[in-house]
């Protein structure tokens, strides 16, 4: 009997791929997963438009304006406004913070919107860039739930905190976001330490951020109050949330600010399950302390300024175009041949305008810039 010959196919496999996954999280959720930070910088991108459309130099500034060519959406002059924004009273109207409105007339509104404002175009961008970078670069770590929730607490607690630190000029506080971010970061570097691949790199970004973004805020209308309550929550809330990130290790290609090596992410596994939550729990107790402590504050209308003289200091620093004395300017106004001339009563300082018909706000604008 013939034997039959069976045919037999060899194939060769390629050899596995041994590098690290992309990062995702439980439940499958991609690493570039960065939609929250962009939700709240378009919706800063829109409130800074608005405020703009709202503020129409062109014809409330009678066409005193600088870059003319972009018609109701030009700036005030820059010695009205140095960060090349709206007006005083626009900012008000818009939801900025002011010590009599808020407290005299109760508009505690404004705390919802003071975090979403920014003083001008110079503030808007670096503030905005600094967001994304470091926001995105949580986000992808943590994920949006995670960074969304400190994005909003931290801006709400930064609002309380100015709010017991203000005068009677505009003040908005959309660093105050940024700053949460940047506690975030800080709580994540140091409990997170020893598994951290670039340290350098980290400290050198909070850092850069961090000084560069409070220099800025001594000019007029940035609130410093808000950012240093801001990195505050930021920290504890991070502390809260972030002692461990949820995600497996990146590619080697794939790295950013926060990168994690192979060995460092096998202890950070082991380190889950021995998990703090000693530290979770008092960094919660000690962020629902300072919420409350600032909403009590807020709502009995006190001001540290009235106990503490440097204050102001940390939010201001004099210069030959603005002061930072907590004083209402008072003008005396003469209307004469379709002319309007303001005499500060303070200084004795006087401006003549070739226009009458202007609002009281915006009369008030002007009194405070001659005085």
């Amino acid at each position: 009997m013939a034997e039959s010959l069976e045919r037999i196919d060899v194939k060769l496999s390629p050899a596995p791929d041994k590098r690290i996954p992309l990062m995702k999280s439980r439940g499958g959720r991609r690493r570039g997963d960065t939609w929250v930070i962009s939700v709240f910088v378009i919706i800063q991108i829109g409130v800074f438009i608005a405020t703009m459309l709202v503020n129409d130099c062109w014809t409330n500034s009678h066409g005193d304006c600088v870059l003319k060519g972009l018609g109701r959406f030009s700036f005030q002059p820059l010695t009205e406004n140095p960060h090349l924004g709206p007006s005083q009273s626009k900012l008000d109207e818009m939801g900025a913070l002011r010590w009599s409105l808020l407290t005299e007339q109760h508009q505690t509104w404004r705390l919802f919107t003071f975090p979403f404002l920014h003083a001008g175009l110079f503030h808007l961008f670096p503030n905005l860039s600094n967001i994304v970078y470091v926001g995105v670069h949580l986000e992808r770590e943590f994920g949006p739930i995670r960074i969304g929730i400190i994005y909003a607490l931290s801006s709400f607690v930064g609002a309380l905190v100015a709010s017991l630190f203000l005068q009677n000029t505009p003040t908005v506080g959309a660093s105050g976001a940024l700053y949460g971010l940047l506690g975030t970061l800080l709580s994540e570097l140091v409990w997170n330490w020893k598994f951290h691949t670039n340290k350098i790199s980290a400290i050198t970004t909070l850092v850069c951020v961090f000084v560069s973004n409070f220099v800025y805020g001594f000019l007029p209308y940035v609130d410093n109050f808000a950012s240093i309550g801001g990195f505050i929550s930021g920290f504890l809330l991070g502390s809260v949330f972030l002692l461990s990130p949820q995600l497996q290790p990146v590619a080697p290609n794939k790295g950013g600010l926060l990168e994690y090596g192979v060995k460092s992410y096998i202890k950070l596994k082991l380190k889950k399950k021995l998990d703090r939550p000693v530290l979770r729990i008092v960094s919660l107790i000690l962020f629902g302390l300072l919420l409350a402590g600032c909403l009590v504050g807020v709502l009995h209308g006190i001001n540290i300024n009235s106990y503490c003289t440097w204050c102001p200091y940390v939010d201001c620093i004099p210069f030959p175009s603005w002061h930072c004395k907590d004083t209402e300017p008072s003008c005396e106004t003469m209307v004469s041949d379709a002319q309007l001339t303001m005499t500060c009563i303070g200084n004795g300082n006087f401006r003549v305008f070739p226009f009458t018909n202007i609002s009281r706000a915006r009369m008030n604008d002007l009194c405070n810039l001659i005085c």
